[in-house]
């Protein structure tokens, strides 16, 4: 039988390693949070849940948790077809309680009635959805202030025309300059960052957030033209006191837990 190890056993390990998971997740739990149309502080609520309730209840040595980019299409269908944010909510907690039921039943093995295919199928799709979605953002045509996953849009175009306007008429050179630089860096890092020292430790979104931020600074001071304005940044809602913090919070709304749209978003 394995003998328990101490949570403490690896903390010269544990901590820097720790620093820079959390490092990474805020940009990650920020972006996810608003491609999927939620607002920004559930999105640093997911991770930190994620990050300290599930590190401190799973007994697995190796767990991914926190928000999820692959679940970005469904969420934000979720929400626009829901009555409000805080049904959808109502919906997660159901989905969690479902979660928990089936594990304790020992349902799980009913995952493996699942082809893999279907699951590798569903992810490229969901990202190729993204990558096509995101293109537009990445050159500074912003249509909406989230953006939406289906084809045929509000307006009457669809994602490949607006993929040829954000490209041909109404690219931002300065948003085009950090897009193009920080995803050719980002790609390039893992293969050509340093073996030894403590550069090694630093994951490649980490070093691309960190240049976005200097890029589009450097561009205010000598190219202000180009910078981005505040309507291509992120936009973290800011307590002035601890009523306002309390008020950040957001809580489900059961009002509509006859409803047919809240079950169905639950359990699939």
């Amino acid at each position: 039988m394995t003998k328990p190890v101490s949570m403490l056993t690896a903390w010269r390990a544990d901590v820097p390693a720790s620093i820079v998971v959390s490092l990474v997740a805020l940009p990650l739990c920020l972006g996810i949070a608003l491609a999927s149309g939620a607002p920004l502080f559930s999105g640093l609520i997911a991770g930190i849940v994620g990050g300290i309730v599930v590190g401190l209840l799973s007994r697995s040595p190796l767990s991914v948790s926190g928000p999820a980019a692959g679940l970005t299409v469904i969420v934000l269908e979720a929400i626009q077809s829901l009555p409000s944010y805080q049904v959808f909510l109502a919906a997660v907690v159901i989905a969690g309680a479902l979660q928990i039921a089936f594990s304790i039943s020992r349902a799980g093995i009913l995952g493996e009635f699942v082809p893999s295919s279907v699951i590798t199928g569903m992810l490229a799709a969901i990202g190729l959805i993204l990558i096509l979605k995101q293109i537009p953002f990445a050159v500074g045509f912003e249509k909406e202030f989230v953006g939406s996953e289906n084809f045929i849009e509000a307006d009457g175009g669809n994602t490949l025309s607006s993929l040829w306007i954000s490209l041909t008429e109404r690219l931002t050179p300065g948003a085009a300059i950090i897009g193009i630089t920080c995803t050719v860096f980002l790609f390039a890092w893992d293969k050509f960052k340093p073996k030894q020292g403590p550069f090694k430790l630093l994951p490649g979104p980490l070093v691309v957030v960190v240049m976005g931020v200097v890029g589009n600074a450097l561009l205010a001071l000598f190219k202000p033209e180009w910078a981005l304005g505040p309507k291509h940044l992120v936009q973290v809602p800011i307590a002035a006191d601890f009523d306002a913090f309390v008020g950040l919070f957001t809580f489900p709304d059961f009002s509509a837990i006859g409803s047919t749209a809240l079950w169905t978003t639950a359990i699939t």
